[in-house]
């Protein structure tokens, strides 16, 4: 049988949005107030889902305690309290909107995971505004 486990993180974490190669002018029509020179921040809420065959052993798709270590590892530990722009090699040329910061996670987390295994990421930047992506 084919189950989705899901753990919920979150992390605090500040970026501008913003294009080196636009105007002042073209950056500020385009991201508005997230456009801020001296940045400014969120507080992300995450779930991950991971969906496979349940053992039949263990009874799991996977152990909890695993997935909460990779999210741990790769989530928590590199983007909490940073400054995404600045501190997060993986923004350095990648614009760190709410959709790429979720297909970053995305290929982290896969990346620690069983094959075949499906991923599917949903991160909160507020209460009312997050993405979902699925590897797609």
């Amino acid at each position: 049988m084919k189950v989705t486990l899901s753990r919920k993180t979150h992390f605090n974490a500040a970026h501008r949005l913003y294009r080196k190669d636009w105007s002042f002018e073209k950056n500020e029509a385009v991201f508005g107030k997230c456009n801020n020179p001296n940045y400014h921040g969120h507080n992300y809420e995450l779930i991950s889902s991971v969906t496979g065959m349940v053992d039949p052993e263990t009874g799991f798709v996977m152990d909890v305690k695993e997935l909460a270590t990779i999210l741990y590892e790769e989530v928590e530990l590199p983007f909490d309290h940073k400054n995404l722009n600045l501190d997060v090699a993986e923004f350095e040329n990648l614009n760190p909107t709410a959709e790429h910061i979720a297909y970053v996670i995305w290929n982290k987390v896969k990346n620690r995971l069983k094959a075949d295994f499906d991923l599917e990421i949903v991160l909160f930047e507020t209460a009312r505004n997050f993405v979902t992506y699925k590897g797609e």
